[in-house]
């Protein structure tokens, strides 16, 4: 994994923990046979493709800013 693009994610996406569970979850999707959402060079591994398409906002989330908020919506 690239530290450098690990680095350029983290300033995405602010918050370590979900950045390892987008990465992890994208990683499967590719290695499962999903194809890269940008053009790749065939020697970036499956981290480095979801690595990247968090830096170039191709993938997108949607996270609370409080758990007093996820805890309202799960209340529905």
């Amino acid at each position: 994994m690239n530290p450098e693009l690990v680095r350029k994610a983290l300033d995405k996406v602010s918050n370590p923990n979900v950045l390892v569970n987008l990465v992890s979850r994208r990683v499967r999707q590719l290695n499962s046979g999903n194809r890269p959402l940008l053009i790749t060079s065939p020697t970036l591994g499956a981290a480095d493709i979801a690595l990247t398409e968090i830096v170039e906002d191709k993938m997108k989330w949607d996270a609370p800013e409080t758990p007093e908020i996820a805890e309202a919506a799960a209340a529905g």
